[in-house]
């Protein structure tokens, strides 16, 4: 991996050395701290960083000096997670390394583009833009550590690192998230984003796409797999444009991965039916969940269309995921992700789904990403003997994340298996993965296998029932009763239409400022 060059973005004035300057400042240091959740890190980090320097003027400055702190951390965390591969004696650890590597290097990314976002000369980061990336930042360090768990070896990475860094974003996420309260809509032209090239939508309105690379089975195309057509994209100068790869029908066994410097690719299926890629990794074969997807997506403004993403590993193998996105800004559009436990993980980032089918048993949507899924089909299947049917696990860890997974104007039904069961199987809509698990369902049918109960807890989570949010907005259907749902303090039956809008496609991902340049059809409101 290359190493990121940070640039630095804040000119620092220095005073003359003196004893009464250094405590001056300190005090101010302190007191910018103490309106942080952390303030001993930020005491420690920004007090030893800016020694000597003037404080800052404001809470925008302070930003970017907490985030500039954050970062000299990460770059300190990332080195030395490259190191720790000779701890690694045995395969299960090597793989460990090799995706926390991964991730560790991800968080960097995502906090250079902060960086350079909103100080840098063009500043073309949005307060928004920037919770999203903080958020992902933090996400990162939480995936890194449920490796460890899922192929229970020790955690050889030093805890201390990832606290101090976690911390550290924290803070940072509670400095942006005040300034993100007065963020101002972006402006549009005639529907699309002001950002989006003129070319841009002239593509994105043509009714005709011509493909830049094709790809078959029979040997009709240009590459025979998924995997060279990306790699093949991933090789072009310039990832501003859209590059479009048709994936002609036929059942593809691969794994795929577009890295996240392979930006703006829309990938063609010929349907759910006709295009589908499968593979069959999962935690009980050896391989960590973030390993086990079929699918790994982290390139920016990824679009699928008429794809079906399939993991075959079965309900015994445990997490086993079909697809697995940490993509900002991008879409699925009448896709099919098929799996039982952890289907679809929707990592991180601003994420859409349309018209999509899911299926799966237990938390098969999860993950910690900003996602709305709009008429999509959820089918919950039919489980292991004494297992329980879970639809989603929201993973928000801190209460600044801008995260969540609402799921809006969709059905939840039972498959065939499932409704031919001769064995009571309970289905909840979701259960609290992390602390701040926020859910939402609106105006979704709900179908009858729904527990009357609604939601259900993690083992020994009861003590986050007052910091998670889950809610239920106008839905219909014979499991949409709330008379007998949860009494937990986070749990809400929303009878405000201001505060289901909160939750919409405009409001919750921004949608309005980039799906409009994604060609897809969705509501923004409610």
């Amino acid at each position: 991996m290359d190493m990121i060059v940070r640039v630095c973005l804040i000119c620092i004035l220095f005073f003359p050395s003196s004893a009464i300057s250094r405590n001056n400042n300190n005090d101010d240091i302190s007191r910018w701290c103490g309106d942080t959740p952390h303030p001993p890190p930020c005491n420690y980090f920004v007090g030893h960083r800016r020694r000597d320097r003037s404080p800052p003027q404001d809470r925008s400055e302070f930003r970017q000096i907490m985030i500039d702190v954050t970062m000299d951390r990460a770059l300190d965390a990332q080195w030395h997670v490259s190191q720790f591969s000779k701890n690694c004696t045995t395969d299960r650890q090597r793989q460990v390394w090799s995706v926390c590597t991964k991730l560790y290097y991800n968080t960097v990314w995502q906090l250079n583009r902060t960086l350079e976002g909103l100080g840098g000369p063009h500043k073309n980061c949005s307060n928004f833009d920037a919770q999203t990336w903080l958020s992902t930042a933090l996400t990162n360090i939480q995936a890194c550590q449920l490796g460890f768990q899922d192929l229970n070896v020790s955690d050889f990475i030093s805890p201390a690192l990832s606290t101090n860094l976690s911390q550290l974003i924290s803070n940072s996420l509670a400095v942006n998230g005040v300034l993100l309260q007065n963020e101002k809509q972006e402006s549009y032209e005639e529907g699309f984003p002001s950002w989006l090239s003129s070319h841009d939508r002239k593509l994105l309105q043509s009714s005709t796409i011509k493909a830049n690379l094709v790809v078959a089975k029979d040997g009709s195309g240009h590459f025979q797999t998924i995997q060279a057509a990306l790699d093949e994209a991933a090789k072009r100068r310039s990832t501003t444009a859209r590059f479009i790869i048709y994936v002609k029908k036929g059942v593809y066994g691969e794994y795929i991965e577009v890295a996240n410097n392979n930006n703006n690719i829309l990938m063609i299926g010929d349907g759910i039916k006709s295009t589908i890629i499968t593979g069959s990794r999962s935690v009980g074969g050896g391989y960590t969940t973030y390993s086990s997807a079929t699918a790994g997506i982290d390139g920016v403004g990824f679009i699928a269309r008429g794809i079906t993403f399939v993991n075959t590993a079965g309900p015994q193998k445990g997490q086993a995921v079909a697809l697995r996105s940490a993509s900002d800004l991008s879409v699925f559009y009448r896709c099919a992700f098929q799996g039982y436990q952890d289907t679809l993980w929707v990592l991180s980032q601003r994420q859409f789904y349309k018209s999509c089918y899911i299926f799966g048993t237990i938390d098969f949507i999860f993950g910690n990403a900003a996602v709305v899924f709009q008429n999509c089909l959820i089918y919950a299947r039919k489980p292991l003997l004494g297992q329980s049917n879970v639809i989603t696990a929201q993973g928000r860890n801190d209460p600044f994340q801008n995260t969540g997974i609402s799921i809006h104007n969709s059905r939840v039904l039972a498959t065939s298996d499932l409704l031919q069961s001769t064995n009571a199987v309970q289905t909840y809509l979701g259960r609290p993965w992390m602390q701040y698990s926020r859910t939402v369902y609106m105006k979704t049918y709900l179908g009858s296998l729904v527990s009357p109960a609604g939601w259900t807890t993690w083992a020994g989570s009861n003590s986050v029932w007052n910091t998670l949010y889950y809610g239920e907005y106008g839905n219909s259907g014979p499991g949409s009763s709330t008379r007998n749902r949860v009494t937990w303090p986070g749990y809400h039956v929303i009878t405000s239409a201001a505060t289901a809008s909160s939750f919409t496609v405009g409001s919750f991902i921004a949608g309005g400022s980039w799906l409009p340049a994604t060609g897809v059809p969705f509501t923004s409101g409610l």
